[in-house]
């Protein structure tokens, strides 16, 4: 490791301290302008991100990157429109700092609440998907917060243009660069010195593959928000509508494959194998999915046989387990069993059912007769998401704006003075 790696990041995040306490004390028009004013710089600038990410493509192509990592670097112009769109979202959202809550008075005449605050400094370490960088800086700047983005080296050159946008939106609103930092550097070795960041980083997001967010939890002290996998289940009960059953089954796998929101297994009550998994299957094979079964799946369609390492696989692409259970008691068992805790939807026509799931299933989104796919800060009306976390504590599920601050308590006196 070389001390200029060490040195460079060091100041990072030093600079990053420096700027969590302007952008804390910001106002909201201040915020809000930065937010637009990105947007135009990354029309602007349109063009430019459009030639950096096919070089980014080029190069992940000739380096043999998975296929399904190639699919997360695009950013076409539907992608550059979806991270305006997210921008004005963002910008739209109420802002959640200085907010104060539950207020009540004490019987020595004190008054106690809850007052909403940034975290501070965030970073983010991310793999592909150059919209993150977009994303993360719109939810840490609208909720006070400075942050420090370290994106994958496949899309280094499109990330470089992006950064652009950022730093000419925050100069044209008055705020300091500090207050976005992309590193500018493709060295392995940046991400262990972040890691080590503990008086200028309050907390890490990760956002990317297992080994990744495995490593940073393993070699870090700061807060970790993050999800391991995305091992998520549709359940098709036995009161489920039969066309709605397939649809939402099919969309949850095939609207997009190489995302964590996508179901890995289908689970299908015993009463409705013989009559809908045919058409499942027929469905899925359109899509080009392979499927692979339990013995029972397989007496129904002819299917490759599921083995144990199959309920625990998030594939991340078109391969799916099937699995015939006896009740809705063996479906909730298995998904708690094998499940990551991520997304689960139950597709039945029975409320009490669906509540029951709700209740019994232990997922950080848990759906009634909808597609997994929704799980999505986007879709959650967060306006943007800097990852879905299946931790416990803090954040669960989209993080958006609320997931990125903390409270503290604030008290209102008019001259009280405690007597023991």
């Amino acid at each position: 490791m070389t001390q200029d790696i060490r040195a460079y990041i060091k100041q990072v995040g030093k600079a990053a301290r420096a700027a969590s306490r302007t952008i804390a004390a910001a106002p909201t028009g201040q915020k809000s302008a930065a937010l637009q004013a990105i947007g135009v710089a990354v029309e602007a600038l349109r063009d430019e991100i459009k030639t950096a990410n096919a070089l980014d493509m080029g190069n992940a192509s000739e380096r043999g990157i998975d296929q399904p990592l190639i699919d997360r670097l695009l950013l076409d112009d539907r992608g550059i429109d979806q991270m305006i769109e997210g921008l004005l979202q963002v910008d739209a959202l109420q802002d959640p700092v200085g907010e104060v809550t539950d207020l009540s008075y004490r019987p020595s005449g004190i008054q106690v609440g809850k007052m909403r605050v940034p975290l501070g400094v965030i970073a983010m370490i991310y793999e592909s998907r150059p919209n993150v960088t977009v994303d993360a800086a719109a939810l840490s700047l609208k909720s006070g917060n400075a942050c420090i983005l370290r994106g994958g080296s496949e899309a280094f050159y499109s990330n470089q243009v992006i950064a652009e946008a950022i730093s000419r939106g925050l100069s044209e609103a008055g705020l300091p660069e500090g207050c976005v930092h992309w590193i500018e550097t493709t060295d392995r070795d940046a991400v262990g010195e972040i890691l080590k960041l503990n008086d200028c980083v309050d907390v890490i997001v990760p956002r990317g593959g297992k080994s990744l967010i495995e490593r940073i939890s393993r070699e870090t002290t700061i807060t970790v928000i993050k999800h391991l996998d995305g091992i998520c289940h549709a359940y098709i009960d036995a009161e489920a509508e039969a066309q709605m059953a397939v649809d939402i089954a099919v969309n949850s796998k095939t609207e997009k494959f190489a995302v964590c929101n996508a179901i890995e297994t289908l689970l299908v009550h015993r009463d409705r194998a013989e009559e809908l998994l045919p058409t499942l299957a027929e469905r899925f094979q359109e899509a080009g999915v392979e499927l692979r079964g339990c013995e029972r799946s397989r007496g129904v369609v002819p299917m490759l046989e599921a083995t144990e390492a199959d309920w625990y696989e998030e594939y991340l692409g078109p391969i799916l387990a099937v699995k015939i259970v006896d009740d809705f008691a063996g479906a909730v068992d298995h998904i708690n069993r094998y499940g990551s805790q991520h997304t689960e939807t139950i597709v039945t026509s029975n409320y009490q059912r669906g509540r029951e799931f709700m209740a019994q299933v232990d997922s950080s989104s848990v759906m009634i007769n909808a597609s997994t796919q929704f799980a999505d800060g986007f879709e959650y009306g967060l306006g943007a998401e800097v990852g879905i976390s299946t931790d416990k504590i803090h954040a669960r599920g989209p993080v958006g704006l609320q997931g990125l601050t903390s409270q503290k308590y604030v008290v209102f006196g008019n001259g009280e003075v405690r007597h023991r």
